[in-house]
């Protein structure tokens, strides 16, 4: 884990700011499994992200992945380019 381990309701989206390296793709096949594992498994991942006061890892089942955004529970959508690392 990288980041301050915070609850999924304690993201600020207005915190988020993009990481200094895009690793959108080379976290590709990540993204696609973390759905998987959340969406046929119930299964939760540890997501890292940066932000204005440094890492932040949740953990979380991924809803979705899209081209520029992963949607968790409740409607929160983290930019792909704010992405650090996933981990199962």
């Amino acid at each position: 884990m990288l980041g301050e381990l915070i609850e999924k309701e304690a993201i600020d989206i207005s915190q988020i700011i993009p990481a200094d390296q895009n690793h959108t793709e080379e976290l590709r096949v990540k993204l696609n499994a973390a759905q998987r594992l959340g969406n046929e498994f119930k299964s939760k991942s540890d997501i890292t992200f940066n932000t204005k006061e440094g890492p932040k890892t949740v953990s979380t089942t991924v809803w979705s992945a899209t081209e520029k955004f992963l949607q968790l529970k409740n409607g929160i959508h983290i930019p792909l380019n704010c992405l650090l690392a996933i981990d199962f």
